[in-house]
């Protein structure tokens, strides 16, 4: 039987699920559970996304993802591609480490947003070691929500949710904090609602614009290169592979360009060579001073008409 077409939105807020294939471990210790979280941050830094709550159990873990227009299934594949390589040659497996492909649920609205988040910060309970402090639980965002420390994985979005309660930080703190202890599992059964919904949360969250034509993008990466555009078709040269870099980062991970359309708009290359192209990229973007504001210039540009 095929798989229905999963519902998704460039405004959408999402409910995440990633289980264990067969009910085994997926996080079998803590680096395990390190390495997934610093995968969330590299996916991250390249698709902008936002996450506003989290927790990480043995055999699944849950998310609440602001996907910022861009596309979910591309953000959770290259994630659990990523750790899958990982898990199987750390561990000496092989085969499927995830059951079935991720579960995504759109959140349709406030309160089934607060308490989503509620459902997922109680989480930890299932922990015998945590059944009366959650917010202890370093897999869980409760505690930065909280207060008790900060953001360990530099992640987070924590202003959304608690505006939702009061535009005092103090008073948003406290009453989210007495609804999560007040909350049962029992008051909604979150796992078994992954079904196609039409409704969406909406907000005046900031949506990536992403409809940049790929002539525009090479321009504006040969722009800040101070260079001649013309030059991106040309082979073993560094300005024309940074060039080319840029100019597939932004395609790839900011205007939701398909990988092929990137190897026709750079001059036949190789989707293997898009994929480094990408990397290397955001390296530059990330290591260069002269080009730490690149995204947000770019994100400024209108795109053309």
């Amino acid at each position: 039987m095929p798989r229905a077409a999963r519902i998704k939105g460039s405004s959408c807020i999402y409910h995440i699920m990633v289980r264990s294939n067969g009910g085994v471990m997926l996080f079998r210790d803590t680096e395990d559970k390190e390495r997934f979280m610093h995968l969330i941050k590299k996916y991250q830094d390249i698709f902008m996304f936002r996450v506003y709550a989290y927790c990480l159990m043995d055999n699944h873990a849950h998310f609440i993802i602001d996907s910022s227009g861009a596309d979910i299934s591309k953000i959770m594949h290259g994630i659990n591609q990523s750790y899958a390589q990982y898990f199987n040659r750390k561990h000496g497996s092989h085969g499927h480490v995830f059951q079935d492909r991720f579960k995504s649920k759109i959140v349709k609205n406030e309160k089934y947003f607060i308490c989503l988040s509620a459902y997922i910060h109680n989480n930890p309970k299932n922990i015998k070691s945590y059944v009366d402090k959650t917010e202890h639980y370093i897999y869980s965002s409760l505690g930065v929500y909280i207060g008790i420390r900060k953001d360990p994985f530099g992640i987070l979005s924590t202003g959304f949710l608690l505006s939702l309660y009061s535009q005092d930080a103090r008073l948003a703190k406290i009453g989210y904090v007495d609804f999560v202890n007040s909350y049962s599992n029992s008051d909604m059964e979150i796992e078994a609602e992954f079904k196609n919904e039409r409704s969406q949360l909406r907000s005046e969250r900031c949506i990536i614009a992403r409809m940049y034509k790929d002539i525009d993008i090479i321009k504006f990466a040969a722009s800040k290169l101070e260079t001649d555009m013309s030059i991106v078709h040309i082979k073993y040269n560094k300005k024309a592979t940074q060039l080319r870099a840029i100019a597939a980062f932004l395609m790839r991970c900011l205007c939701d360009f398909k990988c092929r359309d990137i190897c026709k708009a750079l001059g036949g290359v190789s989707q293997s060579r898009v994929s480094k192209l990408c990397c290397i990229g955001l390296e530059v973007i990330r290591n260069d001073e002269k080009y730490n504001n690149l995204i947000q210039e770019f994100l400024e540009t209108e795109p053309a008409a």
